[in-house]
């Protein structure tokens, strides 16, 4: 590795927003054939500082180097004019459009300079998939690929516009194991033939797999830069987070109650016809977390939704302390004492476009004392909003800031607040640490742990195997639609569970 001249060098690098110092004096450096980490908690300005690079923001101060001659990148299109190329966590990708389609589009090779030459296209594509192992087909249509084969088209794309440095948003965030396997392979073949890489990410597991060198941003500020042989996940978790951060959760053993949810035979046929629950029943139990493991697709979403109130099941029963309160709508179901952290935080835990407070109240807007005399009663909504932000950490400039303008982990700590302070009977945490770093599935998990010791009753839903293993009292394996298997997390273990969410083997009986 050449030392005297990196690929990509940043030097003193600052941006700020109006009451954030979102980079701080940021320098890094990026050499040839190198997978550079970029680790940080939300909102720690990785995102930022890879924005800057790609040209989507301007730096305030400091410049940037490429093969030490001094660059301004105004636009993305410079960027990639220079070879620089991002994969964003969110694809931005034409869905009816097939592979080639997406990958020209905005370069389209002309024939006489009329049509476009998709031939030329497909077979310079097919190119570069055989050469750095991506196996895409080029005809085929985005909306018929699986999520792992898009973000392949993202890479591709890139590489089609010639990118010699590759910036990878938060690329493992919506992969399976077997996937996250597969790109690791791809970006080890990419430095290979020579591509340097630089990585967002907040996975310590990943960085300790696949980088060459870890630079480790706090609040907008580098902590250290190291080589990732010389380092381990706890050291970079406590300078990620600036405190020593305990992997494995600290709970008391259970003691559950009654069974406060019990869920019965429930049948569900999607809009296709198909059967995505097939008489699926469970019991969950007060001072319990109920952990329900699966693979993406089994039936999960549409058990959360049946028990929210968001969508209707074909029969069955569900009884929440001794009520019926099957296919009743959410507002009913929140007033037996139902608590939901959704499943996408965006989609149905938040309004973008409202303030920290208002979102706050969504479920308790129109009783006292946030409503009196059939107004809003702004004080009291106000004095909610700053002890809520306050007891949950919620890190806002103010709670009069847009939901849309916090990071992940911070929407999703108000979110839970709000939740949690309605003093629910159930709760139920989809996915409730998806996409934070360390930090924050600390505080989540702590407060996921803190309602079942308070005697509530908490159903965890989770494709993270690790959070179930750690935070769950018992497990139920979900298998097209129906529960397969009933463990306790200190009887089983991830192979056990991993045949069961496969379909290949059936647990239970406690």
């Amino acid at each position: 590795m050449d030392s005297a001249n990196p690929v990509v060098e940043l030097k003193g690098i600052t941006k700020r927003f109006p009451g954030i110092i979102a980079n701080d004096s940021i320098s890094l450096k990026l050499h040839k054939g190198e997978i550079h980490a970029l680790l940080g908690e939300n909102g720690a300005g990785k995102s930022t500082l890879m924005n800057i690079l790609f040209g989507l923001y301007q730096p305030d101060e400091g410049s940037i180097e490429l093969n030490g001659e001094q660059v301004i990148i105004d636009n993305p299109n410079k960027a990639i004019e220079l070879g620089i190329g991002m994969v964003h966590q969110h694809f931005k990708l034409v869905q009816p459009f097939t592979v080639t389609e997406n990958i020209i589009l905005g370069m389209e090779p002309k024939k006489y300079g009329l049509h476009v030459d998709y031939k030329t296209a497909t077979a310079k594509i097919k190119d570069l998939s055989d050469q750095y192992g991506l196996k895409v087909n080029p005809n085929a249509k985005i909306s018929e690929i699986s999520v792992g084969m898009q973000q392949r088209v993202e890479i591709l794309k890139t590489l089609y516009r010639g990118a010699d440095i590759l910036i990878f948003d938060e690329p493992t965030a919506v992969l399976t194991p077997q996937e996250i396997t597969e790109l690791m392979t791809i970006m080890r073949r990419l430095v290979e033939e020579g591509k340097s890489i630089i990585l967002i990410t907040h996975k310590l597991k990943e960085i300790m797999r696949i980088s060459d060198t870890v630079t480790i941003i706090r609040r907008g500020k580098v902590i250290d830069t190291l080589k990732t042989t010389d380092t381990n996940p706890n050291a970079l978790a406590e300078k990620m987070v600036g405190r020593n951060v305990s992997f494995k959760i600290d709970k008391k053993p259970a003691n559950p109650g009654e069974a406060i949810l019990k869920v019965r035979d429930l049948k569900l046929k999607n809009k296709e016809g198909i059967s995505v629950l097939n008489g699926l029943s469970l019991e969950v139990r007060s001072g319990e977390i109920l952990g329900v493991a699966g693979v993406d697709g089994n039936g999960q979403s549409e058990l959360i939704e049946a028990l929210t109130g968001l969508r209707k099941v074909d029969s069955g029963s569900v009884m929440l302390k001794g009520l019926e309160i099957m296919n009743q709508n959410p507002r009913q179901m929140s007033e037996h004492g139902l608590s939901h952290i959704p499943e996408d935080r965006h989609k149905h835990g938040l309004v973008l476009d409202f303030s920290i407070s208002e979102n706050m109240i969504l479920e308790t807007y129109y009783k006292a004392p946030f409503t009196k005399g059939g107004f809003l009663n702004q004080q009291a909504i106000t004095e909610q909003a700053e002890r809520l932000v306050k007891q949950f950490d919620v890190r806002t400039p103010s709670i009069d800031t847009k939901a849309r303008s916090l990071s992940g982990g911070n929407q999703q700590k108000a979110i839970i607040a709000r939740e949690i302070d309605k003093n629910p009977e159930l709760l139920i945490a989809a996915q409730p640490t998806r996409g934070l770093d360390v930090g924050a599935i600390e505080f989540v998990q702590e407060q996921i742990v803190s309602q079942r010791d308070q005697g509530k009753a908490v159903l965890l839903i989770s494709f993270e195997l690790d959070e179930i293993m750690n935070v769950a009292d018992r497990i139920v394996v979900l298998y097209e639609g129906r529960v397969v298997g009933d463990v306790l997390p200190e009887e089983t273990n991830d192979q056990e569970l991993g045949l069961m969410m496969s379909g290949s083997t059936v647990a239970g009986g406690h």
